[in-house]
C-alpha cells in the first residue's frame, strides 16, 4: 500500500467520486478513527460522498478489509464536527477521518441483537461490556478491518506528520464512536510491529 497525489494504492483500495467542495489542508497531524452507524461500507461511503449532505471523510473501511476512499488525504473533510484536541479547535482542520464499517450500539431483544436500523447481529459479532451496572452491547470490529486500518495507519505516518490517532469520542463529548468495542489496546500493538 502506497499514497500517490494524497491516494491510497493498494488492490483492496477504491476511489470513490466525492465532490464536496473543501479547502485544502495546511497541516495533518492526525488522524481520528469514527464507525458508521451504518448498514455496511459501501452504503455509508455513498451517504458521505452525496453533494446534499454536510458530513463527509477521507475513508471508510469496511468488515472485510476493502477501503473506500472519497478525498484525497490533502482535502478538508467534515468529520470532525464541534471539536478539539491538545487546545485546537476544529479538528477537521488538521486531520484524516477514517470511518470504520460498523453498527455502533446495539440493543437486546429477546435472544437477539439488533442495530438501531432493525438489522440483526449475530452473536460472534457482538461485544458486551457493563457501563453503570448495566450490561452494553456493541457491534465488534473483525480482525481483518482492525489489521486494514493498521495498515493504513502505518502508510499515513510515513507520509505524513502524523502525531496523534484518536477516537471521535476523544474530541467532543456529544460522540461515542468508536465505542468500547474498538480493541485500541491491540491496534496500538499491531501499529508498533
Amino acid at each position: 500500500m502506497e499514497v500517490e497525489n494524497h491516494k491510497l494504492v493498494a488492490p483492496n483500495v477504491k476511489q470513490m467520486h466525492c465532490n464536496k467542495k473543501s479547502s485544502l489542508l495546511p497541516v495533518t497531524d492526525t488522524i481520528v478513527i469514527h464507525y458508521t452507524g451504518g448498514g455496511n461500507a459501501m452504503s455509508s461511503a455513498q451517504l458521505l460522498a452525496r453533494a446534499d449532505t454536510s458530513v463527509s471523510a477521507h475513508l471508510v473501511i469496511a468488515r472485510s478489509g476493502q477501503i473506500l476512499q472519497l478525498l484525497p488525504f490533502n482535502v478538508k473533510a467534515w468529520h470532525a464536527g464541534y471539536s478539539s484536541l491538545e487546545g485546537r479547535q476544529n479538528v477537521n482542520n488538521f486531520s484524516i477521518g477514517i470511518e470504520l464499517d460498523n453498527a455502533g450500539p446495539l440493543h437486546r431483544r429477546g435472544q437477539g441483537w439488533f442495530t438501531w436500523f432493525n438489522k440483526q447481529i449475530m452473536p460472534d459479532e457482538v461485544f458486551t461490556t457493563v457501563e453503570k451496572g448495566r450490561a452494553s452491547y456493541w457491534h465488534s470490529y473483525p480482525s481483518v478491518q482492525i489489521e486494514a486500518l493498521v495498515e493504513v495507519c502505518r502508510v499515513l505516518k510515513r507520509n505524513y506528520p502524523i502525531r496523534y490517532i484518536v477516537g471521535h469520542s476523544d474530541i467532543t463529548s456529544r460522540k461515542l464512536d468508536p465505542g468500547p468495542a474498538f480493541p485500541w489496546e491491540r491496534f496500538h500493538d499491531l501499529l508498533k510491529e
